[in-house]
């Protein structure tokens, strides 16, 4: 296959005052018009794992407690992957064009990890009513929401 190249727009802040997405200024254009929005999808690269062993990982041990006791990478959420892609919801909290700031109220990735796309989330493209998951994954939430509240530490397996 050929190789393909990516180019960061910017990197991921997480600070002791909170999450924001820092985007480059050649990018800050293309932020008009998304402070009308309440959430993003985030595109990120999971830069502490791109390297070949992490890359090379197609199984995972079991990750979750109810989970088989071997995963597919690509039936989880793993940032250890062929290419260390990572794609997640943000709720925006602001957006500062001229400083190219997009205030996040959390975003689950590492600070100075390079943000790939940001796309606006919209529910008729990006929420499915009647969703299909594995029976050890009933259990978890319905709705994004319903996040904040579930015991996702309880979930899963913990390093050995």
């Amino acid at each position: 296959m050929e190789p393909m190249k990516l180019t960061s727009i910017g990197a991921i802040r997480a600070t002791t005052e909170g999450f924001y997405a820092e985007i480059e200024p050649q990018y800050r254009t293309g932020l008009d018009g998304l402070e009308e929005f309440g959430y993003i999808n985030v595109l990120f690269w999971c830069h502490h794992l791109d390297s070949p062993e992490p890359r090379s990982l197609l199984t995972c041990p079991k990750p979750y407690r109810s989970a088989p006791e071997s995963l597919g990478v690509f039936a989880t959420r793993s940032p250890a992957r062929p290419n260390p892609l990572a794609l997640t919801v943000c709720v925006v909290i602001g957006v500062d064009r001229e400083h190219g700031r997009i205030d996040l109220a959390f975003i689950d990735a590492e600070d100075g990890s390079p943000i790939v796309d940001i796309k606006p989330y919209h529910p008729a493209t990006d929420r499915v009513r009647d969703v299909t998951v594995p029976a050890w994954s009933e259990h978890w939430p319905k709705w994004y929401e319903d996040n904040a509240t579930f015991d996702w530490a309880a979930e899963f397996v913990h390093a050995r």
